[in-house]
This record gives structure tokens, sequence and C-alpha cells, in this order.
């Protein structure tokens, strides 16, 4: 007798999501289209899901066990039918040719059979929707802190002036195509282990468009677009980092017969400052401080991205203390503000000094300094 539970590979408890992933799982491995596929099991799997996914199948066959498959076949059920199958998964079967409307099951078995899904999206917009852009711009730290804006050069295809980008010379007409009523797309059966399933495909007759031209512009001879260079400013953020990317619509490619264009993308690459590190919106930098302005104390003029700024040292400062100036950080990207600057001091020891300078020192080592 059937195992349905042991045919998925799930225990009795399963939950109906443990279910259905191990339905897919197995679906893709057996479907008989697939290389190393088994119709037979493929089969016998449809039908195990068709019992265990029914709470109220699924209940009788764990009340009557492997007397489940008889009972089905006493009322001509046979477990699972195949015209079960279909009008559960949306097919809408039909007895009479067996032909099936794939509907919203396709994420499971469109890869199966090169459409579904995937076929669904590929409308007319689609299709002739232009293409994406990417380009890469480099700018100054500088630049990144606060933002900038920089002209760039596209060498793209862009909407043809002079049909207005929908492909057709001006002055001629645009009808409507009769075989698919304007949609761009026709309906096909196609055989499978199904039996027919009704899909649909571009319109050989205006080869998806949905329209008809009478006489294509000379320009862009019919496409609604040429080849030209463009030059765009562009907006550069402050608080962009190094490798981040910038989308902008509807500036990649134009789209055939005057359908919408790509998006630009550009990748930010900034250059480095031998003054500055960055960690999120803080900038970290280092100074230098004499002995004296550690031991006594002081104030020193440190250059920041917004111009020299004054710091003061405390007495008895160490070497490796750390300095916060508020607000004088990266902008952050998404809200009001900037990060903070972090200076780290080192006190300077002097590799050479001069007599006097000697005695000084020897007079403090002998107070033990």
């Amino acid at each position: 007798m059937k195992d349905y539970y042991d045919i998925l590979g799930v225990s009795k408890s399963a939950s109906q999501e443990e279910i259905k992933k191990a339905f897919r799982k197995k679906a893709h491995e057996f479907h008989p289209d697939k290389e190393g596929g088994d119709e037979k099991k493929f089969k016998e799997l449809n039908e195990a899901y068709q019992v265990i996914s029914d709470p109220q199948k699924r209940a009788a066959y764990d009340q009557y066990g492997p007397a489940f498959d008889q009972m089905g076949r006493g009322h001509g059920g046979g477990g699972g039918s195949w015209e079960d199958f279909a009008r559960a998964s949306g097919f809408g079967f039909d007895p009479n040719n067996a032909q099936f409307d794939f509907g919203d099951l396709g994420d499971i078995f469109g890869d199966f059979f090169g459409f579904g899904s995937s076929q669904r999206g590929n409308s007319k917009a689609t299709r002739n929707r232009g293409q994406d852009i990417g380009m890469e711009l480099t700018i100054d730290f500088s630049e990144s802190v606060f933002g900038v804006k920089k002209d760039v050069k596209l060498y793209k295809m862009a909407a043809c002036h002079t049909c207005s980008g929908n492909g057709a010379q001006p002055g001629t007409k645009v009808h409507s195509c009769t075989r698919c009523q304007g949609t761009g797309e026709v309906s096909v059966i196609q055989k499978t282990v199904f039996g027919g399933i009704r899909t649909k495909q571009a319109c050989p007759e205006c080869q998806g468009e949905g329209n008809i031209i009478e006489k294509k512009c000379k320009s862009c001879n019919g496409q609604g677009r040429v080849r030209t260079q463009e030059t765009l400013q562009v907006a550069i953020p402050g608080g962009m980092e190094h490798g981040g990317t910038i989308r902008i619509r509807g500036q990649g490619e134009a789209g055939l017969h005057g359908a919408s264009a790509g998006d630009l993308f550009i990748t930010i690459h900034v250059r480095g400052d031998k003054r500055f590190s960055r960690e999120g919106n803080d900038l970290h930098m280092n100074a230098n401080i004499h002995i004296s302005q550690s031991v006594l104390g002081d104030s020193i003029e440190i250059e920041t991205l917004d111009g020299p700024v004054s710091l003061k040292i405390p007495a008895g400062t160490q070497s490796g203390k750390m300095f916060r100036l508020s607000g004088l950080g990266v902008q952050y990207l998404q809200k009001q503000g900037r990060g903070d600057l972090y200076v780290t001091v080192t006190v300077k020891i002097p590799d050479h000094l001069n007599k006097r300078q000697k005695e000084l020192f020897e007079k403090l080592q002998e107070e033990g300094l």
C-alpha cells in the first residue's frame, strides 16, 4: 500500500508549509521533462500531495491508513485524481480536451516547461524597455563628505527626436494590430505531460508591439531611438562611501518604440586623503604635540575639512589621547546632521637635543621627572 507521507518525505506531524516545501522540492527532482526525471514517481508525488495537502482527505487518510486508497477507488476517487490535481492547482481542468490554464502556479512549474511566471513577465513593456547603464565616477574625499554635482558624458540610445520615439515617419499612420487586438500577445497551447497548457507569446503579426507602422521613421529605421552622446549633471549626495551606487531612473538606454527607458547606475569611487580615515560617518585623524605641550597643556590648530579649528590640550595629556570634535565628520545620507571628528594626539619624542635642551632634561631627571 502507498504511504503518502513517505512518498513526500515528510513526517505525519508535518505542517502544511513543510508539506508544500517537500512537494516543490521533489516535483523539481522527478519531473519527466528534466534529466533524470521519473514520470511514475512524479504522478505518485502529485497523488500524495493532493491527499496530504487537503485537510479533509488527510484526516481520512490518517484514520483509515492503507485502506484509504481502496476506499477512494470504491468511490471512483483513486486517491487524488488528475482532475483533482488540476482543480486544486488552479489549472482549470477540462476533461473533454485536457487543456489547462497555467494560472498562478507558474512559480512552481513554470521552469519545467520554459514558461510560466517568466513568460507572463515577458510583456510588451518588459521586452521593449531600454537597458540599464552602469558607469563609474571618481570624486575627492571632501566631495564625498559634503556632496558635489558632476557632469558625466553618456553614449547611449536615446529617443528619436524625429518620430518622438514611436518609430513612425511623421505624417504616416500607426494601426493597432488586428490579430492581437493591440495587446502584442496571442494565446497558444503547448503539449505537456499534463495535456495541453494554454500560455501566451508575442504576436507574430506585429512582433509583440501591438501596433503596425505604415512607414518606418527614416532617422531611426522604426526603432524609435538613435545612438547619441548626452551630458548629464549628477548630484552626488554628501555621505557617499567608496563603492556606493547611485540609481537615476529613466537615464539608461531608451526603450524600443517609445517604451520606458532603463536606469543609470553610477558606482562611486572616492580618492583617499592622507589626513583622514573614515568609519561610518565619523572621521579620524592624528596630531603631534611636543612634550612640553603634553605636560603643561596648550592650544593647537587642527586643519579640518571645514578649515582650521583650535583644539585645547589639557595639562598632563598622554600620548594616544583621543579628542572628539562634534559635528565635523561626514554628512548623514538619510537624515540631517554630520558625524564627529576624532583627533588622536601623539607626544613627539625629539631624536636630537642641543646642549641646553639636554641640560634641562638632565635637571628634570634629577627631579625624578
